[in-house]
């Protein structure tokens, strides 16, 4: 198949939907597709473009084997709603052009990611005029992080994004999603259940077996010797909430044998840095997004892994450093309500991870003396990691519900 996969995030960009999508494009393009690939210059989570690449002008090249155009938007140094705003719709102006000139391919399937929404009218334009099946594939409801988050006001501007929303979920052949939760929402907001396709993000699996911890690395990221590691690591933005990091780090000032590595970017990390110093914290070290080739070797030396989100995050985000914990058979503190996918899925399978109330530092430090009573190795959590978030299988059985009817067009 002739296949267009347009998104603001790709390769190669370390963490969230760009590593997705860049895996995504690299599949398909080894399994005998053809893939053109619409998306931005890297930039997230520092919230710049990478050195090497353009955020001011249109390029295309080969990268790995796939054919990429990016497109140029702007990137703004601190971030809030307006200038979010304005991040998203100055991608989704200048992809316009490069989009509908793939017309001259005669694609089969157009899959665009999510976020950005605002892309969506392009891409099903795209598939309409080459008569592709399209594909809506949502990774962040973008609407109800806004405003289920706080970071816009509710009102009329709340009305008119929700019935937006609606009318354009309800446009593409397909709507996917990463979770059961995130799939029921789709329904909720109108999507006919016979288009809705479950697309979870997935994990290397075999990357992540029998990985042993490694005390130089730790050393090296600024963890004393002997240390018991509390990780996070990932995105340090507005869903997380990682405040209460800080926060249960002061608590614990007097336990030596706990210390809190955050590995990461993002627009909050400078306002976490401020705040530690300021609190003059000995038990806390942060450190940059490690290269993805130590990744089973970080989260294997970590004794806890802490999955922190707001309670208005959940279902609508769902955080995607949980599958390679889940591969290490690492022992995760998750933030989630008992009602969403994360607390169903601790609900379901006892002895996978720790579930606490989001945004209450007493659950939290609850939630560590849990886990830190649990084996080393989280058996539960790599069997249920080999199971059912395997990057083969998961790719393998997205393709062939997605392109069942193109065929036929």
């Amino acid at each position: 198949m002739n296949i267009v996969l347009y998104g603001i995030n790709y390769s190669p960009e370390l963490t969230g939907i760009g590593k997705y999508s860049g895996e995504m494009g690299e599949w398909l393009q080894r399994s005998g597709h053809q893939v053109s690939v619409i998306t931005a210059p890297p930039y997230y989570p520092e919230w710049r473009v990478k050195e090497g690449f353009t955020g001011s002008r249109w390029h295309q090249a080969d990268e790995n084997g796939v054919r990429v155009t990016r497109c140029p938007l702007y990137v703004p140094r601190e971030v809030n709603s307006l200038k979010r705003l304005l991040h998203l719709s100055s991608f989704a102006l200048s992809s316009l052009f490069p989009l509908i000139a793939q017309l001259r391919n005669k694609p089969d399937l157009v899959i665009l990611v999510a976020p950005t929404l605002f892309c969506a009218p392009g891409a099903w334009l795209l598939s309409k005029l080459s008569g592709a099946t399209s594909v809506l594939h949502i990774q962040d409801y973008e609407v109800d992080a806004l405003f289920g988050l706080g970071l816009a006001k509710p009102g009329i501007l709340k009305r008119f994004a929700y019935a937006t929303e609606r009318f354009l979920l309800r446009r593409f052949d397909y709507l996917s999603t990463i979770s059961s939760g995130m799939l029921k929402r789709a329904k909720e907001k109108g999507v006919p259940e016979n288009r809705l396709v479950f697309f979870p993000n997935w994990s290397e699996t075999h990357r992540f077996k029998d990985i042993r911890p490694c005390p130089d690395l730790l050393r090296k990221l600024g963890v004393p010797d002997g240390r018991r590691v509390l990780l996070y690591s990932g995105n340090m933005g507005d869903k997380q909430g990682l405040e209460q990091l800080i926060d249960a780090a002061e608590r614990l000032q007097g336990n030596e044998d706990m210390f809190f590595l955050l590995v990461g970017e993002g627009s909050g990390k400078q306002r976490l840095l401020e705040k530690a110093k300021g609190l003059q914290l000995a038990n806390v070290a942060f450190a940059p997004l490690q290269p993805y080739e130590d990744l089973p070797v970080l989260l294997a030396s970590a004794d806890v892994h802490l999955v922190v989100q707001k309670r208005g995050a959940a279902d609508a985000v769902l955080p995607s450093k949980l599958t390679n914990i889940l591969a290490v058979g690492g022992n995760a503190v998750i933030t989630a309500d008992s009602d969403t996918t994360l607390g169903l899925l601790c609900l379901d399978h006892p002895g996978i991870a720790v579930c606490i109330e989001p945004e209450s530092v007493d659950a939290l430090l609850t939630g560590i003396n849990q886990a830190m009573k649990m084996p080393a190795r989280n058996a539960i959590a790599q069997s249920y990691a080999s199971e059912y978030l395997d990057k083969e299988s998961i790719l393998q059985r997205f393709i062939e519900e997605v392109s069942s009817d193109v065929a036929a067009r």
